[in-house]
């Protein structure tokens, strides 16, 4: 079963980012140097910084003031003239804002790199992950959300962490330093400054928890959008052809407010807690201005030094003021980076177990015994399933739709696993097998077989990957597919729309028959392969898979019980259940469901359409 990680609602962006890196840590390991060279070179940009108004200090306290005091000291200021102390100090200031520019350049560059190649990594995992969860958890998911999470919600986390959160972390590194070096011009300024600092927390916790909060429902509104989005434009033809338009816009409409809802209440928490840590940062300057000119009085303190300690205090508040609108965007990327974390947490339910082998060459004996199955524990969609089939032979499932046809032969291919009794073949429970090596010697055809928007020549070589191009060939042939490939525009490098839209259904399934045909695998599922298709079409795919299936052991599932009649065995499935089991003719002498259901269609077949009772 399915085990979601269930955790504790979490508080404040903290938390959350622990939780992320955690999660991303292999990843972060495998950038190390990259990172630790980049903060070493950030250390080295926080440490100019911090000597940024120094050469002020002096200009002020030896030039400026002593001139302005007619004062003889102006003279001799450690061994240099008034003008060259000047123009070292012009020059400091150059030297240190170039190298501070070439440390930030350095610390910047690196940190995004390896940033950028951190979430790159993740999102290729999240993707692989997506393929590997087990049908039931796709079954339940919106493909519009699990797309958001893969693009929008990992891009996210790479632009506030490039643009936000690198620039905070230099911010809070020379707070320390600025905050050191106050405590050592003058404690006393220094305490009134960091008295604000457990006001400004407590003001400011609860609110960050709000903006994290409103910026996940955020996330969570754009993922049902997409979902949304996809879904309406996947089904295009029918919401035109029910004229769906309007009720559509209307469902969007609503959910695009709620989104929308969503993102100015985190916009204007985040507006409010700004211009609150600004006010706040008004009162200390002030206050730092009054009590320190009052030192500066008293001979405690120089004007320089005091000119330092306001610069400090002006530039450790300034990213004060900005805190607000980052940890907004870090909440926001916090909420979906814990999205992204939330979908790695997904076990697959089918995956291989512990000492899984590979699967032997089958010969194709398959054995239900005593299976069971539900998508949730409270419902049993199947129910105590028995039968055996010898290799070679073909089986039918029949049965009104919604009785877990299809279900039971996703079970073959473990899909899902059983919840009860086991499934064999070969004698050997298929469980005990490695998912790949099961599943290379099935080939599937279904109803509605999905090609992907490559060339004919990869679709019908994705049956069997590192195919030749003479295999591909062969497999087409059989197919009947060879001819009509050969006059499209480019033959087998055409490339085909949208899953396979620039093909007629007949078309489509013949190449999905070449591509089941290509991997010759022993075990063959058709789930309704010529459902509607047209006289001829029906007649060509029949045909490709009647040398599809030969010396095959093969399922097929059919509305069209004239079709299936000269099966070896006829299962007919109801709510779940076989109901009855045998050759058509045993089963016609037993004169139960199947037969009843064989005569009204032979009937209306004389009329012309046998589809016109559809089981």
């Amino acid at each position: 079963m399915s085990q979601r990680i269930k955790e504790k609602e979490l508080r404040g962006v903290v938390p959350g980012v622990w939780r992320i890196l955690r999660k991303f840590s292999f990843y972060i390991r495998q950038q190390r140097v990259l990172i630790v060279v980049s903060f070493l070179a950030l250390l080295f940009e926080t440490g100019l910084r911090l000597l940024e108004p120094w050469p002020l200090k002096y200009v002020f306290d030896y030039i400026l003031i002593p001139a302005h005091n007619n004062s003889t000291s102006v003279t001799n200021t450690y061994g240099f003239s008034p003008v060259v102390l000047l123009t070292l100090s012009s020059v400091a200031i150059v030297v240190i804002s170039a190298l501070g520019s070439i440390a930030a350049y350095l610390s910047t560059y690196g940190m995004s790199l390896a940033v950028v190649q951190i979430l790159s990594e993740v999102r290729a995992n999240v993707f692989n992950h997506l393929q590997h969860l087990s049908l039931s958890f796709h079954q339940k998911s919106k493909s519009g959300d699990l797309i958001t999470r893969v693009t929008a919600d990992i891009e996210k986390m790479r632009t506030v962490t490039v643009k936000t959160a690198l620039p905070l972390l230099t911010n809070i590194l020379s707070l320390v330093g600025m905050l050191g070096i106050m405590f050592w011009l003058n404690w006393e300024l220094a305490l009134v400054v960091m008295a604000i600092f457990p006001l400004l927390m407590l003001l400011t916790s609860s609110m960050i928890s709000r903006i994290r909060k409103f910026a996940k429902k955020h996330r969570d509104s754009e993922g049902v959008l997409a979902a949304t989005t996809g879904e309406t434009i996947g089904a295009i033809k029918v919401v035109q052809v029910l004229s769906l338009q309007e009720m559509l816009h209307g469902v969007f409409a609503k959910q695009n407010q709620k989104s929308l809802d969503e993102a100015i209440e985190s916009l204007r928490l985040s507006a409010a807690l700004e211009r609150t840590v600004q006010i706040l940062m008004a009162i200390i300057i002030a206050v730092v201005l009054w009590r320190g000119s009052h030192v500066v009085l008293h001979k405690e303190l120089t004007p320089g030094e005091l000119l330092v300690f306001m610069t400090y205090l002006r530039n450790a508040f300034e990213p004060m003021r900005k805190l607000s609108n980052q940890v907004g965007q870090i909440a926001k990327a916090t909420a979906s980076g814990e999205r992204v974390v939330e979908l790695l947490d997904y076990e697959p339910n089918v995956k291989d177990l512990p000492n899984s082998k590979l699967a032997h060459p089958f010969f194709g004996a398959v054995r239900f015994e005593n299976v069971a199955f539900g998508y949730d524990t409270n419902q049993e969609i199947l129910k105590d399933i028995n039968f055996i089939v010898q290799p070679g032979q073909q089986v039918a499932l029949v049965g009104f739709s919604g009785s877990g046809k299809s279900t039971l032969l996703s079970l073959i291919l473990r899909l899902y696993d059983p919840g009860a009794g086991r499934i064999l073949i070969d004698g050997q429970d298929i469980r005990e097998y490695t998912l790949n090596s099961l599943r290379q010697q099935i080939s599937v055809v279904l109803q509605d077989s999905v090609l992907f928007a490559a060339s004919v020549k990869e679709n019908i070589a994705y049956g069997k990957l590192g195919a030749t191009d003479k295999e591909v060939e062969n497999a087409a042939r059989l197919a009947n597919a060879h001819e009509f490939i050969m006059n499209l525009p480019q033959g087998y490098d055409t490339i085909l729309g949208d899953r396979g839209g620039t093909l007629s259904g007949g078309q489509r399934q013949r190449i999905a028959i070449a591509r089941a045909a290509i991997r010759q695998a022993p075990i063959v599922i058709l789930d309704e392969p010529t459902t509607g298709l047209d006289k001829k079409s029906e007649n060509i795919v029949n045909a490709a898979l009647e040398k599809l299936t030969q010396g095959c052991t093969t399922f097929v599932i059919s509305h069209n019980l004239k079709a299936v009649e000269n099966a070896d065995m006829i299962l007919y499935v109801e709510e779940g259940k076989i109901v009855e089991q045998g050759t058509h003719q045993e089963l016609m002498c037993l004169g139960g469901y199947y037969a009843t259901l064989y005569r009204m269609q032979s009937i209306v077949d004389s009329e012309g359409d046998i589809y016109a009772v559809e089981v």
